[in-house]
């Protein structure tokens, strides 16, 4: 049964392109995404205001009612704030987005904050690509609503509201079990974005040990490093929200959470852990690819400088001779001598050959 239950909780890694004519997707530029009532789990039918929604929840007294905005000004999103009495601390974080992922009780309401992550596709890695865009989610969870709010052009959650009304029994314990299946969603994205992160990381470290002299272009293995210290921002302050909400030890006064919930938030927060190893994997990894690369770099200008040297010392024969017999005294040797010219180039030219000759064997040349 636990088996059939992970099943049913657990999202796809592959989702489903957006249907914009599905009752529960609008456009994006509308701030109100959708306003839907469960009751028993079951989405009722039609479209109705907040006001309405929420009335018809509270007569029945079994339900919630699921807002989704986008994006919303302050003026937007000042009529749910009064209507359901969100804190204006909550309130101004929400507009303004830009935070850490946290999680806040405020009375009867739970605020949470995540970080939505998104892999930019590039045909191929520069010094200047961008890799990873990021977005965010607030999630307002109270005994009978919750409302979320999305910022950024990725992480819809319309899918996942196909995929939870799927299963009435999950919906039907209520908010903490939208939160959860956020989360959840969520991390997958972290998932997902790591393992295309890995695939960029392979790339970049073929390319160091694939080249005899020269290295690879430290300015990708740079912007990398830069892109995935941004996926560590999102991902790793998650970690402590996840914890206290699967500990219920830790999270005892947080209002709304399904103790049956709780043994699902563990597995996101183990799913979580996995992606945060990763990434210190793959920060470690890009260190030790760096430190390669500019080691290939120095021993090739340390051969460069070898070959530069050695024919400075081959050089240095000619020279020397040269030298000597242009110095224009009336008394020096093999001047008036007839073989003296041949004599001496002959000299010049096995000494540079012997030195030639021994600096190829010692591999300077």
């Amino acid at each position: 049964m636990i088996s059939n239950l992970r099943r049913a909780v657990r999202l796809p890694h592959r989702r489903r392109k957006v249907d914009l004519s599905h009752p529960a997707r609008s456009p994006l530029g509308d701030a109100v995404v959708n306003c839907v009532v469960y009751i028993d789990g079951i989405r009722q039918s039609g479209r109705c205001p907040a006001g309405d929604a929420i009335e018809q929840v509270r007569k029945h007294g079994n339900g919630f009612v699921w807002i989704g905005l986008h994006e919303p000004d302050q003026e937007e999103f000042a009529g749910l704030a009064e209507l359901f009495g969100l804190h204006p601390l909550a309130v101004e974080d929400t507009v303004d987005a830009h935070q850490r992922p946290k999680l806040e009780p405020y009375g009867d309401t739970l605020f949470t904050v995540l970080k939505t992550v998104r892999y930019v596709e590039h045909a191929e890695l520069t010094a200047t690509s961008e890799v990873v865009d990021t977005g965010e989610i607030m999630v307002f969870t109270g005994p009978d609503f919750v409302i979320t709010v999305r910022h950024g052009r990725h992480g819809s959650l319309g899918p996942l509201r196909e995929e939870l009304e799927a299963v009435p029994d999950q919906l039907a314990k209520g908010p903490s079990a939208v939160l959860h299946a956020i989360a959840d969603h969520v991390v997958d994205d972290y998932l997902a974005v790591a393992d295309a992160i890995q695939n960029d990381i392979d790339d970049v470290e073929s390319d160091v040990f694939a080249r005899r002299t020269g290295g690879a272009d430290t300015g990708r293995i740079y912007q990398l490093k830069r892109e995935l210290l941004e996926l560590k921002r999102a991902v790793a302050p998650l970690d402590r929200p996840l914890q206290v909400l699967a500990e219920p030890t830790m999270g005892h006064k947080l209002p709304g959470i399904d103790p049956g919930i709780r043994a699902y938030f563990r597995d996101v927060a183990d799913h979580l852990t996995r992606v945060t190893e990763q990434i210190t994997g793959f920060d470690d990894l890009l260190n030790s690819i760096l430190q390669a690369n500019l080691a290939q770099v120095t021993v090739a200008q340390n051969e460069d400088m070898r070959k530069m040297s050695a024919w400075l010392a081959i050089i240095a024969v000619p020279t020397m001779a040269c030298g000597v017999y242009g110095m224009n005294f009336d008394h020096m040797p093999e001047l008036r001598w007839t073989y003296g010219y041949p004599l001496v180039l002959g000299v010049i030219v096995i000494t540079c050959f012997g030195i030639h000759r021994g600096f190829r064997r010692n591999g300077w040349l």
